[in-house]
């Protein structure tokens, strides 16, 4: 197996029900996997920890929900470097819902935590069975690093009062930026000056190597830095307690409260897809691109049920735990496995290491994080190549930042839903031209001329013709015809149509008979969609337009029809 997680000799992990990553492990692996486990349980305690606290939750409970996620997903998730457990991006959305409806305080709020995970859970195993594994293609990549970009300003605010020692009262994100920004001066500058330490030195770090377990020595330095100081200079994070995983379950949610933690559950499952589809794209673990990704998103949905059972939360995948996973050199999911049994370990044998380690530097740990979810480079390159969707991915940044995360992002993915509708209904329809010494058409870039033929023109009808855009690419059509009459061919390249419905078949026929009314001969050339022609053939457009005028490229129809004399109706053949 290579460095990109191929599947290697011994079985598929595809066909295989239970530890399907394992398969074709020998004993020659265990060292390399032994030591990669070592990689990630450095990174993986400090972040768990760190990513309960911003939960609102004991700091030991995220290590119990790491380890629910990493063991639910080892024993039937196929992805072999895939990081499973405690996430902030979903902790946030939670967080934020979870504190407008817990009414009696701590008790509540652990109840309705641990009902909300099983929601997830049982969503996002709903998926495998239902077959919905196509939702991950609805978030744009723009779309996505927004999103991203906005959770981390929430995650960012939402660490701060650890690190600077005061807590906003204002509820709204924005609110508690501008008081934050007004309050300033109250802030506790030792635990200001650890947390940006631990965020400094786990960047400098993964410059130097990614393996580097940078946080948890940025804690351990952190913890004798305080130690250095006189007591009581910052708040520490306390001894995790010595108590076996308990159920978080307590009485089930009132139905007011269950019908308003369900539009949560819904949002929060569809991050979790988002989130794992663009890791698995990154790193496919040796699954083919074109494998249905719903079966891990339903072994990650069994371990947000299971987490809660021993008194975890909503799991996710994780992108930097997995990244690490891969440098590390962990090529099956007993690394995660091992990665648990470390981290077990640590914690029953350094539960006190934690009296000693401040608060403020897990808020470093969670200014990393979030500084790991902003993508610059990736935005960059999307305002050079598409400046709209650049836009795009600033407003689903603002609509996060600026309501209710919970709105915020379930208006950025119906903004997504609105902006790919709009793609389709609005599709550019070029008129294309020879390429010079070539039998090809091509739609050209602006500034290079191609050759064309007399009388003839050759119309792109770039997308899906439907009832969303049939009129204005029918519009689009004839305005052309007009701006380089005299026309006495016209050729439709359908390429871009991959799918033809009545409303749209029935307006272009109408177009086709006024046309040749006109004089006009018109052919369709490339209707290469099989689903496409199967409508044309079925909603009457190939009737209309004659079999023998359909063609397989446009050289071909240019070559084959003549073209009627100018002011001379075509006869109108029925195939």
């Amino acid at each position: 197996m290579d460095g990109k997680g191929d599947i290697r000799p011994g079985g598929n992990p595809r066909h295989r029900l239970f530890f399907p990553s394992l398969t074709g492990l020998s004993a020659a692996d265990l060292p390399r996997e032994a030591l990669a486990a070592l990689t990630l349980a450095a990174i993986a305690i400090p972040e768990q920890l760190a990513t309960a606290r911003l939960m609102g939750l004991p700091a030991g409970t995220g290590l119990l929900t790491f380890a629910a996620g990493t063991l639910a997903y080892a024993l039937f998730g196929r992805r072999r470097s895939l990081s499973i457990g405690a996430d902030s991006t979903i902790v946030t959305i939670m967080t934020t819902a979870l504190a407008g409806i817990a009414i009696g305080g701590g008790a509540d709020y652990l109840a309705l935590s641990a009902w909300l995970s099983v929601m997830v859970g049982t969503i996002l195993v709903l998926t495998r069975p239902l077959n919905l594994g196509w939702i991950a293609d609805l978030i744009s990549k723009p779309m996505a690093t927004g999103f991203l970009a906005g959770i981390a300003v929430h995650i960012f605010l939402g660490a701060a009062p650890y690190v600077l020692g005061f807590t906003p009262g204002a509820t709204s994100l924005p609110g508690r930026a501008v008081e934050m920004a007004r309050r300033i001066g109250e802030a506790n500058l030792t635990g200001l000056a650890l947390g940006t330490a631990v965020v400094v030195l786990s960047l400098l770090s993964e410059r130097i190597d990614r393996r580097i377990p940078g946080p948890l020595v940025a804690l351990a330095l952190a913890a004798l830095a305080v130690a250095l100081l006189p007591p009581g200079s910052v708040a520490m994070v306390g001894s995790l307690p010595l108590e076996l995983p308990k159920i978080a379950l307590g009485p089930a949610p009132t139905a007011d409260q269950m019908a308003a933690l369900f539009p949560i559950a819904l949002i929060v499952g569809l991050v979790v897809i988002m989130q794992t589809s663009a890791i698995t794209q990154t790193y496919p673990g040796g699954v083919p691109a074109t494998a249905d990704p719903a079966r891990d998103f339903a072994a990650i949905g069994l371990g947000a049920i299971f987490s809660p059972l021993v008194g975890g939360f909503a799991v996710n995948a994780s992108p930097a735990r997995t990244a690490v996973t891969e440098a590390a050199g962990g090529r099956t999911q007993l690394t995660g496995v091992l990665a648990v049994a470390l981290a077990a370990v640590a914690a029953l044998a350094g539960r006190h290491a934690l009296a000693h380690v401040p608060e403020a530097a897990l808020g470093g740990i969670l200014w990393l994080i979030a500084l790991r979810l902003i993508r610059p480079m990736e935005m960059a390159r999307i305002w050079r190549q598409s400046p709209d969707e650049s836009a795009l991915s600033l407003v689903t940044l603002a609509l996060v930042v600026l309501f209710p995360i919970n709105e915020g992002v379930g208006l950025a993915v119906l903004l997504s839903l609105l902006h790919s509708i709009y793609v389709i209904a609005r599709p550019r329809t070029p008129v294309m031209e020879r390429v010079p010494g070539t039998t090809i058409w091509w739609a050209l870039p602006p500034g290079e001329t191609g050759e064309t033929e007399p009388g003839v023109m050759v119309f792109s009808l770039g997308a899906p013709l439907s009832f969303l855009n049939a009129r204005f690419i029918l519009r689009r059509l004839h305005a052309a015809l007009a701006d380089r009459a005299p026309v006495r061919l016209l050729v439709i390249e359908a390429s871009g149509v991959i799918d033809l419905d009545y409303t749209g078949s029935t307006q272009l026929q109408d177009a086709i008979t006024d046309l040749r009314s006109q004089g006009v001969e018109v052919a369709l050339a490339r209707l290469e969609s099989e689903r496409a022609a199967h409508a044309a053939r079925h909603t009457g457009l190939l009737a209309v337009l004659g079999t023998d005028r359909v063609f397989h490229s446009v050289e071909e129809a240019v070559r084959a029809l003549p073209r009627p004399a100018p002011g001379v109706a075509a006869p109108r053949t029925v195939g």
